[in-house]
């Protein structure tokens, strides 16, 4: 590790800004993980598109799909190709806390500059504030990495402004992944904004977040990657604006984006997010490769779909 865990807050502070993509997987015909088309993507994500940080081993990833030694292997090669060229956050997110720490210490070791944890399923708990705090407090007296919140409506409720308020209190918290409506991060943001990185998934919101909430770190979804390619980085390019306070111009370049986010919520169909994110990566040159069970593949009509709309989305390729 690069610091300790009461300097967590200000490492991350220094160095956890930019955009920060989470990477799909690419499993090959064997459903094995393809690790030479990982690297691939990694280096044409720092290298050619600018992405600052990636978050591996998430939902996007489908961890839920993937061994423990699986997981591990994971944050290693993502680890090594982005070793001083880009920051890595990893998920060790697990409904068993046990596996979540043993995969908490293995990022730690393996040198992942911070990781992420979901928001446990906490069934049948009505008040849930003091077992979220004794969560998160568990991980943070055992690790000296830097740890993100993140809290989604899949767990089957959202952590509440307040929760995460107490929360960031603890020394190594450093960011949380807020999936919730806007009025709710905003007021995060305001509440914990000088202790904690706040951020969300939503690439349409990133622009008003840099200019509203003085935001320094997109984290993390897919389009970093979808959106741009090496001879069209438009997002890169709105975001650098936007951080030397350009907003005008920033938001020229933002809305020209219009046709490609339309062109991928006309063609995704609902229920095969990540079949649909690795096909568009085909197209863009990427690797894109297989889902596991119990992901869904693409039909051979939903790929023509997809063709047809990444052809007229303006996408420069």
């Amino acid at each position: 590790m690069r610091y300790k865990a009461l300097d967590a807050k200000e490492y991350a502070r220094e160095n956890m800004k930019g955009i920060w993509a989470a990477a799909l997987n690419p499993f090959d015909g064997d459903l094995a993980l393809d690790e030479q088309a990982l690297r691939s993507n990694i280096r044409h994500w720092i290298d050619e598109l600018d992405i600052q940080g990636l978050f591996i081993a998430g939902k996007q990833g489908e961890f839920f799909s993937m061994s423990l030694e699986e997981r591990k292997r994971n944050f290693e090669i993502a680890v090594d190709e982005c070793a001083g060229k880009a920051g890595v956050i990893v998920s060790v997110s697990d409904q068993n806390m046990n596996t979540a720490m043993e995969l908490a210490l293995h990022a730690q070791d393996c040198g992942a500059d911070y990781i992420v944890l979901h928001a446990p399923v906490l069934s049948f708990v009505q008040d849930r504030g003091e077992v979220l705090y004794s969560y998160y407090k568990a991980f943070c007296d055992e690790l000296d990495i830097g740890i993100a919140m993140w809290s989604h409506p899949d767990s089957g409720y959202v952590m509440q402004p307040e929760e995460c308020a107490r929360i960031a209190e603890l020394p190594n918290i450093v960011a949380i992944k807020y999936s919730v409506p806007r009025p709710m991060y905003v007021e995060l943001s305001r509440m914990v904004g000088d202790r904690i990185l706040v951020s969300t998934s939503s690439e349409d919101e990133w622009l008003d977040n840099i200019e509203e909430l003085g935001w320094q770190l997109y984290l993390c979804s897919s389009p970093p990657y979808l959106l741009q390619s090496a001879k069209d980085k438009r997002m890169d390019a709105y975001t650098q604006l936007a951080f030397a306070g350009q907003f005008e111009e920033a938001r020229k370049i933002r809305d020209s984006l219009e046709p490609v986010r339309e062109a991928i919520k006309r063609a995704r169909p609902a229920d095969k997010p990540q079949a649909f994110g690795k096909y568009w990566q085909s197209l863009l040159g990427q690797a894109g490769g297989r889902v596991r069970a119990p992901m869904l593949e693409l039909t051979d009509a939903e790929k023509t779909l997809i063709d047809e709309e990444f052809g007229r989305c303006g996408l420069k390729v």
